[in-house]
């Protein structure tokens, strides 16, 4: 049975993720940079959502995590991928560089996306239950930009705030549920594109290896070297993120089972409501890297 690893995006940290994780080298980092009391400041809504705190802490948490968890899988994944700043975690895992790497570069990310956003106040809305098109047609309405696309009727759209408080109350108006994100830039839209210019040159001077690993990005498909590893980098700061698309390739790889790693279980859910007949968990879900070991070791049995 094939299987594929996948690593969370932004917006659902908490104090209690993944309380499994063991101290590594990875955590240490995320200590240096974040504070040893990473967690009781993720209690702070404040803190939590502060963009580069944020990025580095899920790159290291989900780095850390891959690594502790690996040598205790019975297979290797089929298939690797990440949403939106998941996928740097993904790309280190599919060995394109290393976690320490994906740590830094999580953190010259935000801060690139940071600077974008100065002065402009944007951000990101959750919107489900639309019909199909909807989404769309209110980007047209109100200035905004589809962030990440999930399935005909649920997405995540990206603009000025004000134009996102207005969208929100009329898709409230048509029935639809929608969801402010506490995430201070509008990813994944056209507000990012000085963000993707400077990741760009900035990845220029990163070294990178081709994968080892089957791995998908958002922007290019699948990953087949380096240099085409650091042009998706770049370009999906600024472009949808196609998650739609994302599940199809899965489903086109026949995978079956699916891991999450990082905090919540959006992406387990979203591949399970896809097709019940599949399986998906998130490492979140467990207290013990071995448990979830056993739990993978059953579906592939």
């Amino acid at each position: 049975m094939r299987w594929a690893l996948v690593f969370s995006g932004q917006g659902l940290q908490h104090p209690g993720m993944l309380p499994w994780l063991a101290d590594d080298s990875t955590m240490r980092a995320l200590a240096t940079r974040c504070g040893a009391d990473w967690r009781e400041r993720l209690a702070d809504s404040a803190l939590a959502g502060d963009n580069v705190r944020a990025q580095v802490l899920l790159a290291a948490t989900a780095c850390a995590a891959w690594a502790q968890l690996q040598p205790l899988l019975p297979a290797p994944p089929d298939m690797v991928l990440g949403y939106s700043v998941g996928e740097l975690a993904a790309f280190s895992a599919a060995g394109v560089f290393s976690a320490h790497t994906a740590v830094a570069l999580a953190a010259e990310r935000a801060a690139f996306m940071d600077q974008a956003a100065a002065g402009v106040d944007t951000g990101l809305l959750g919107i489900t239950g639309a019909e199909a098109g909807g989404i769309a047609q209110l980007c047209r309405s109100f200035d905004l930009e589809v962030a990440i696309r999930i399935n005909a009727g649920a997405g995540l759209v990206g603009g000025q705030c004000a134009d996102l408080q207005a969208a929100a109350a009329e898709a409230t108006r048509r029935g639809w549920r929608c969801t402010p994100l506490n995430i201070a830039v509008a990813s994944h839209t056209r507000w990012m594109l000085p963000a993707a210019e400077a990741f760009d040159r900035h990845l220029a001077g990163v070294a990178m290896q081709a994968p080892h690993a089957v791995l998908f990005s958002h922007a290019l498909g699948r990953i087949r070297h380096a240099q085409s590893a650091r042009t998706a980098l770049s370009q999906q700061l600024a472009q949808t993120v196609r998650w739609d698309e994302a599940m199809d390739a899965m489903a086109a790889q026949g995978v079956q089972v699916v891991l999450e790693i990082g905090p919540g279980q959006a992406l387990a859910r979203m591949w399970q409501e896809r097709d019940p007949r599949r399986v998906a968990r998130s490492a979140d879900e467990f207290k013990s890297a071995s448990a979830i070991a056993a739990w993978l070791a059953r579906q592939l049995d």
